[in-house]
C-alpha cells in the first residue's frame, strides 16, 4: 500500500520532488530520499516540516511513519527547511550546505524574523544583491534597480538607496560563493540569528515570541529581548495544556521557573517538542546521552518524546572527515520577474529501489518565482496573536508611500511570520501549469507487469492457496471465540502484572529508606510530596484502621 507525496518545497525556488512512499515508511527514509537528491551530506542541520489541518506547524518525526503524522489526506505537501542553525555557518564543510543555510536566512529576513539596524539590514540585503545578480553594471542596472526586489517585509526609499549604494562601491569583485560567506558571517553576529518565533504570552497576559538559538533560550516582547538564557543553564522544559515551564538555574544556586501561555495545547507541545530538541542538539557531547524526556514529573503522566538524531559535535566531527570533489551548485537569481529559469541541487534521483506497483516521480518545476511574488509565501498572525491567521499580502509601489514602515535603528518585530510556508489550495494545479508552459521532464519508474502467463507451478501454488484460504473461512465459530478470550485474558493479565509493579514501585517509595538516586529524585518533587501526605497517608491510616478493627472483632468471637 503506497501513498502520494505531492511536493517538498525548498526555499525561495518554486521546487517540487514528488514521490510514492509506502504506507509504513519512516520520516527517515524520505529525508534521506531527498537530501540524496539534493546531493546534500551534511543533513543534521535541515528538517521536514509540515502544517496540519489545523494550522499547527511540526517536524516530521524520522522515527515514526510519515502518513501516520500528517493527520490531513493526500496528497500531501511539506517544506525543507533549517532544523538546527549552525552556530557557526561559516565553518561548515561543504558550499552546498551553506548556500542552503543562506536560503533560509535570507527567508528570515524577508519574513521579519531576523532582527537588525537599518545599517546591518542595508549590508544584508547589498550582500544578497550582489551573490544574486553580481557586479553592479550601469548598463544593466538602471537608477533605483534594487526598489524591484524585496528583501524585508517592508522598507523604505532611502533604505533602497542605501542598499544600492553598498552594492556599487563596497561588494563588486566578490563571488557569489564569497558573498553568501559574508553574508553569513554577519548574520550570525545578530541576537535574532537562528530564532524560530513561537507566539505566546506571558503570565501578565503580555505578547511574546519564545524561541530556540544555537546558544541558548530567547524570548523577544515587540523590539527587544527580554530573556537569553544559555543552554547550560536550562536545566528543564515542561508543559501542561497551554503552559510551557522553563526551570532555570543560574550562579549561586539561583532557580527561576519562568511561565508562558501558548495559544493551544498543541501549539504548547510543538514549543515543548522544539525546546527538547534544541536543547539535546545544542547542549549534549554524544547522542548516547539523549534520554526520553516526559512532560510530567510522574512518569505515568503526560507526553513521552526522545530526539532520534544526532549532537551539534558529533555533526562537526563527521563534516571533517567529509572527503569529495565539491558538488556543483546551480545558484537561482534573484528576479522581479515572476518567472525565470529554475535551478536544480545535485543529479537527478534514479537510484530508487524498483517495488511493485510503485512509481517515483521527479519533477523539477522550470519556474522560478522571487520570494516577494512567491504563491507559497509565509502567513502572517494578527498582531492580537488570536486564532486568525491572515495570509501575508503584497503591497504595491501605489500604497508603499502610504504604509512605509522604515527599519528603524532599534529593529523591527518577527511578528511578520510564524508559521512556515503553507500549502496553496491550488499548488498542484499551478505545479502541472507550470511543467506544461516551461516543458518540465518526469522521470517515472514503470510499473512492473502483472497481465503476464502464469505457469503450472504458479497455478498450482494458487490452488493451494485458494484451498487453504477456503479451510480458514470453514473453521467454527468457537474457535475465533476462543482466540477473542485468549487476548483479553492476556491483556487483563499484563495490566494486574503493570499494576503489581506500580505497587510495588510505590511501596518502596513511600515505606523504604533506599537512597537510590533515581528515588531521591522522585521523592523530592513536589507532586511526589503532595500525593504522599495528602493521599497516600490518610489511605495508610485508613487501611491500619480497617485490620486493627477486623483483627478485634476476629478476637472477641
Amino acid at each position: 500500500m503506497y501513498t502520494y507525496i505531492s511536493d517538498i518545497y525548498t526555499y525561495s525556488c518554486t521546487y517540487a520532488y514528488m514521490c510514492w512512499l509506502a504506507r509504513d515508511a519512516k520520516g527517515q527514509y524520505l529525508f534521506d530520499l531527498l537530501c540524496h537528491h539534493l546531493n546534500l551530506l551534511e543533513k543534521d542541520y535541515f528538517g521536514i516540516r509540515f502544517v496540519d489541518p489545523d494550522k499547527q506547524r511540526h517536524w516530521l518525526e524520522f522515527t515514526k511513519s510519515v502518513v501516520k503524522q500528517l493527520r490531513s489526506q493526500p496528497p500531501f505537501t511539506m517544506c525543507f527547511r533549517v532544523k538546527f542553525y549552525p552556530a557557526d555557518p561559516v565553518a561548515l564543510k561543504e558550499e552546498i550546505t551553506r548556500y542552503l543555510v543562506f536560503l533560509q536566512i535570507k527567508r528570515d529576513l524577508y519574513h521579519g524574523r531576523l532582527l537588525c539596524k537599518t545599517s546591518d539590514a542595508a549590508l544584508l540585503a547589498a550582500y544578497i544583491l550582489q551573490a544574486e545578480i553580481g557586479d553592479y553594471d550601469p548598463g544593466k542596472h538602471p537608477e533605483g534597480y534594487s526598489s524591484k526586489f524585496q528583501f524585508f517585509p517592508k522598507h523604505s526609499e532611502k533604505l533602497e538607496r542605501k542598499i544600492a549604494e553598498i552594492h556599487k562601491t563596497e561588494l563588486s569583485g566578490q563571488t557569489p560563493a564569497t558573498s553568501e560567506l559574508n553574508f553569513l558571517r554577519k548574520a550570525q553576529t545578530l541576537e535574532t540569528y537562528g530564532v524560530d518565533p513561537h507566539p505566546c504570552k506571558d503570565v501578565s497576559g503580555n505578547a511574546a515570541f519564545l524561541a530556540f538559538t544555537p546558544f541558548g533560550f530567547v524570548v523577544l516582547q515587540g523590539n527587544k529581548r527580554v530573556h537569553f538564557i544559555k543552554w547550560n543553564e536550562v536545566t528543564k522544559l515542561k508543559f501542561e495544556g497551554k503552559t510551557f515551564y522553563l526551570y532555570v538555574s543560574q550562579k549561586e544556586e539561583k532557580k527561576i521557573i519562568l511561565t508562558y501561555f501558548a495559544p493551544t495545547p498543541e501549539a504548547c507541545k510543538h514549543l515543548w517538542k522544539c525546546g527538547i530538541e534544541n536543547q539535546a542538539f545544542y547542549k549534549l557531547e554524544k547522542s548516547s546521552q539523549v534520554r526520553t524526556v516526559s512532560s510530567s514529573n510522574l512518569f505515568f503522566k503526560g507526553s513521552r518524546f526522545r530526539y532520534s538524531g544526532r549532537v551539534a559535535k558529533e555533526v562537526m566531527e563527521s563534516s571533517a572527515k567529509i572527503k569529495r570533489e565539491p558538488p556543483e551548485i546551480h545558484r537561482a537569481g534573484m528576479v522581479p520577474s515572476r518567472s525565470c529559469p529554475s535551478i536544480t541541487h545535485g543529479p537527478r534521483l534514479s537510484s530508487v529501489p524498483r517495488t511493485r506497483r510503485r512509481a517515483v516521480h521527479i519533477s523539477i518545476m522550470e519556474g522560478l518565482e522571487s520570494l516577494r511574488d512567491s504563491a507559497h509565501s509565509t502567513p502572517v498572525r494578527a498582531s492580537s496573536h488570536g486564532d486568525t491567521f491572515l495570509p501575508h499580502v503584497r503591497s504595491s509601489r501605489a500604497d508603499s508611500n502610504e504604509r512605509v514602515a522604515v527599519i528603524a535603528d532599534e529593529a523591527y518585530s518577527p511578528a511578520d511570520s510564524v508559521l512556515p510556508t503553507p500549502v496553496a489550495e491550488h499548488s498542484l494545479e499551478l505545479m502541472l501549469l507550470s511543467r506544461q508552459i516551461n516543458g518540465a521532464t518526469c522521470i517515472e519508474e514503470e510499473k512492473e507487469s502483472e497481465a503476464s502467463t502464469p505457469t503450472a507451478a504458479e497455478l498450482e501454488a494458487l490452488g493451494g492457496e485458494l484451498r487453504a484460504l477456503c479451510q480458514g473461512h470453514g473453521r467454527p465459530e468457537e474457535e475465533q471465540v476462543n482466540k477473542f478470550v485468549l487476548s483479553v485474558l492476556r491483556l487483563l493479565l499484563v495490566t494486574m502484572g503493570l499494576l503489581f509493579v506500580l505497587l510495588l514501585l510505590l511501596i518502596i517509595l513511600t515505606e523504604s529508606d533506599l537512597d537510590i538516586a533515581f528515588f531521591r529524585d522522585i521523592r523530592q518533587t513536589p507532586e511526589f510530596e503532595q500525593f504522599h501526605y495528602q493521599y497516600f497517608c490518610p489511605l495508610r491510616r485508613w487501611f491500619a484502621c480497617k485490620i486493627r478493627s477486623v483483627v478485634s472483632l476476629l478476637i472477641d468471637t
